[in-house]
């Protein structure tokens, strides 16, 4: 290892976000397995000790060298699952929480701390993803700060250097967590070294030597992970060396695939192939209801249009490898590490696609990275931010954003005490609640959910929301996710309607979709949300209507997220446009940080 950081990944979701935000720093970091030999280890000027879904007293928790605890002599920290390991290797005990913490805390920093807490306010806001706390510290250390519910949320013995916090401040969502990061790199003797343009001519020579004298297929989606892979290859190997397939697999957006293919050859794209493939991958998922079913279906089916587009060219299979602008979270959301949980299968990460992975004939030249790096990355080749800054849209498209279900399995299954439970808080700050008999996905302590959303509404405000959306999904363990109602004033009677993934529930969901991204377009604030799927849900209250799920939210990595807040007028606005549609009787709002939900539903 050159100098600079080792993180040591034991699973969690926010692992190589851990070394995303070292090499923001501009220092090195390398990523090394639990159970890594510390002799392989001996440029690291420090060492991270990542979080991960297990529990230090769990029998199946993940093997680990205890040397990269006892035997390592430099500045340590623990975060989260690594912060009690850590602890407990050293001496400490830890027990399951009373309350979990999922979302955002409150930290109160000791007032005599300094160290790897310098610069900070005496209370500042951090994220929280665990269930399990510290409850013995080691010899040495000392409680450091505390949350209302963790009273050891960070610890330390500062005459080692070593430290654990049991929030991320590696998420964006820990507004100063940078800064406790850069006080740890601070201890450690680092170089300075680490920019893109010196990620570019690695990537770049990356390509060359995995390629060797084969061609790169690549699906192009139009959005800015595989535009940038699209541009690294054509640098890479040539413009005659590269085909690219953008797939209409009919969960595009509305005019989606004309757009495309309109700016990519603005852009100078000339090796592309345009397919109409709707109708096959429309035939895949027919019947299906589960999320995970859906993924698998159309993951398959890209790689069968694939084989057929390339069959109808002559191009000899062998000589052709799978390009994919696969990113770091599509990898650890679908459970591509050793010690990860599968929060969601993505279509580039299905069981055909790893087996091409392990024959070598797939090449990622953005694996390793976050949508903020990448969008870095187009920028230092030189795409246009129009490219750059598109929101992104996932590769089941719409596929994921229309729900299914029989009619009949969806129905609420919660214990009528975690009902209760929901209702008492929701009433004491003057709102209703109903749970909906639907299910979403959420990633709660690096582990995937697939539970149920709760409905509220009456008189509030954005900070009202937000604090009661973590304390619901903290405390009850049937709900995953709030929204709040946005038209009509209360809400119908609503049960499960029998649907699944059709032409004309698409259709729908596209119209509702273009409403909302042109309202935000129209008011010139596009910019300012991340990204906002448009979901429709299939609740009713006369077998044919439906509901819609508006669900804007702000991050620079998709790691973490927050809702947004957009004017109100405007969303009433919107709602009105969308509730207008024959076929739509409802609109929600999802006030669900990520966690506890994942940005899609699906």
């Amino acid at each position: 290892m050159r100098p600079g950081i080792a993180v040591i990944d034991f699973g969690g979701q926010y692992a190589h976000l851990i070394a995303n935000r070292v090499r923001r720093l501009q220092v090195y970091s390398e990523i090394f397995p639990p159970t890594a030999d510390i002799k392989d280890m001996e440029g690291a000027r420090g060492i991270i000790l990542s979080g991960g879904p297990a529990s230090v007293y769990d029998e199946k928790q993940p093997d680990f060298n205890p040397d990269l605890i006892l035997g390592y002599e430099g500045p340590m920290l623990g975060l989260c699952y690594g912060h009690q390991l850590m602890c407990q290797t050293l001496g400490g005990e830890v027990a399951p929480g009373d309350v979990r913490e999922y979302g955002s805390a409150r930290l109160h920093i000791e007032p005599a701390e300094a160290g790897i807490l310098s610069g900070l306010a005496a209370v500042e806001e951090v994220w929280m993803s665990h269930g399990d706390s510290v409850e013995e510290l080691p010899d040495g250390f000392r409680i450091m700060a505390r949350t209302d519910d963790c009273p050891t949320a960070a610890v330390g013995d500062p005459k080692r250097h070593i430290y654990g916090f049991q929030f991320h401040p590696e998420v964006a969502h820990t507004p100063n967590g940078m800064k406790m990061l850069e006080n740890f790199v601070s201890l450690c003797d680092v170089p300075y070294d680490w920019t893109m343009a010196s990620y570019k001519d690695y990537s770049l020579d990356a390509i060359r030597t995995q390629a060797g004298d084969r061609n790169v297929f690549l699906l192009v989606s139009g959005g800015v992970d595989s535009c940038v892979a699209y541009v690294l290859f054509n640098m890479a190997l040539g413009a005659d060396r590269v085909m690219g397939l953008h797939i209409d697999n009919g969960f595009m957006r509305k005019d989606e695939t004309r757009l495309v293919e309109a700016f990519l050859r603005e852009a100078g794209f000339d090796n592309l192939v345009v397919e109409d493939a709707s109708e096959a991958f429309l035939l895949t998922v027919e019947g299906l209801a589960e999320p995970e079913a859906k993924r698998n279906a159309i993951g398959r089916t890209f790689l069968d249009v694939k084989d057929s587009v390339l069959a109808r060219l002559n191009l000899d299979p062998d000589q052709w490898m799978l390009g994919q602008g696969t990113l770091y979270p599509d990898t650890i959301e679908s459970g591509g590490t050793s010690n990860a949980a599968t929060i969601k299968t993505h279509h580039n990460r299905i069981d055909l696609v790893e087996a091409l992975i392990a024959e070598g004939r797939v090449i990622e030249p953005l694996a390793e990275l976050y949508k903020d790096e990448v969008r870095d990355l187009g920028t230092e080749v030189g795409l246009p931010d129009s490219i750059v800054w598109r929101h992104p849209f996932p590769g089941p498209g719409l596929a994921v954003r229309c729900l299914c279900t029989s009619g009949e399995e969806d129905e609420c299954d919660l214990s009528p005490h975690e009902v209760e439970e929901a209702t008492r808080m929701a009433s004491e700050v003057g709102l209703s609640l109903r749970v909906l008999p639907v299910r979403s996905v959420g990633v709660q302590g690096d582990f995937r959910t697939y539970a149920h959303p709760a409905l509220v509404w009456g008189k509030t405000d954005w900070n009202q929301l937000s604090d009661l959306s973590t304390r619901i999904t903290n405390r009850v363990r049937g709900i995953n996710r709030i929204v709040t109602l946005l038209t009509p004033e209360t809400p119908p009677d609503f049960h499960p309607k029998r649907s699944f993934l059709t032409r004309n529930r698409l259709d729908l969901l596209r119209e509702a979709d273009a409403i909302a991204m042109h309202t935000l377009l129209d008011a010139g604030i596009l910019g300012d949300v991340s990204q906002m799927p448009t979901v429709l849900l299939p609740l009713t209250t006369d077998g044919q209507s439906e509901a819609v799920v508006i669900r804007p939210v702000v991050t620079p990595d998709f790691m973490t997220a927050r809702f947004a807040e957009l004017p109100m007028d405007l969303l009433t606005t919107m709602a009105e446009r969308i509730a207008g549609l024959e076929g739509i009787e409802a609109v929600f709002y999802d006030v669900t940080h990520k966690p506890p939900g994942t940005v899609e539903w699906e």
